[in-house]
């Protein structure tokens, strides 16, 4: 089996700890798809997609039916699992925690965040989607309550960001910044002025640090890798759209305990 390139963080470089962030290349799908795709709600053929899991599932030390990723809905619902599920009982959330060894807990993204965690001291590990409506609703804070629920320390959790569309990329209206900074107003900071009249560019990587420096864990680390941009390396819903293609691929970044 092909085992896939994927991009790493310095901080999840933990005793007993596998991580990956998954990018478009390694895979067997074509077209829009190429070639590391790993959305199953995307229309690729899923034999092709459930390949690429398999070997998602493998460079993080798993069989592929312990790769775990839910169907994600942009909440803030983070959930414990020791087990897999059968693929049609995908839990419905959008952050995943355990302490089990040999599982795999993965999210996907196109332009969202994807956060990986781990407590090497506890053996507790988490991973979540954070979009803009889950940073600011509070998922983020959902997994670190869930990891510590399953006997994780605060203090001794590691947090990695994945690829995300990055500051130059995303462009918002004007109700949209309007609500977050209806949040809070130090919010303001995140947007800056766009070439469009009304409108503004959207810092999620940055909204997203922000909430988890508040959180007082052991360290942060953002890879700064912009998915409108890099499209050799990432796929990207807003790239879709913008190029008017039928559809797009997902990314995954996944961890594991050893």
């Amino acid at each position: 089996m092909t085992i896939p390139p994927a991009l790493t963080a310095h901080n999840l470089d933990l005793p007993g700890v596998r991580h990956a962030f998954f990018t478009r290349e390694g895979g067997v799908s074509e077209g829009v798809y190429g070639s590391l795709n790993g959305g199953v709600g995307s229309q690729d053929e899923p034999a092709r997609v459930s390949e690429n899991r398999a070997r998602m599932a493998a460079k993080v030390g798993v069989p592929a039916e312990r790769l775990l990723v839910p169907y994600q809905i942009h909440s803030a619902d983070a959930l414990a699992v020791s087990e897999p599920w059968a693929p049609d009982a995908r839990p419905r959330c959008d952050g995943l925690v355990t302490r089990e060894a040999s599982l795999a807990l993965g999210v996907t993204g196109a332009d969202c965040g994807m956060l990986l965690f781990a407590d090497a001291r506890a053996g507790v590990i988490g991973a979540c989607h954070v979009g803009w409506k889950g940073a600011l609703t509070g998922m983020i804070e959902a997994t670190i309550l869930a990891m510590e629920a399953q006997g994780a320390r605060r203090a001794d959790i590691h947090i990695a960001l994945g690829p995300a569309i990055g500051a130059t990329s995303y462009e918002v209206g004007p109700e949209f910044s309007a609500r977050f900074i209806q949040h809070d107003a130090s919010y303001a900071r995140f947007f800056a002025p766009s070439r469009r009249e009304g409108h503004s560019m959207f810092d999620l990587q940055g909204f997203i640090a922000c909430r988890v420096e508040r959180l007082e864990v052991a360290s942060f680390e953002a890879l700064g890798v912009d998915t409108y941009a890099d499209a050799a390396r990432c796929f990207s819903y807003r790239r879709s759209v913008h190029r008017q293609e039928p559809d797009y691929g997902r990314l995954v970044s996944a961890i594991a305990l050893a």
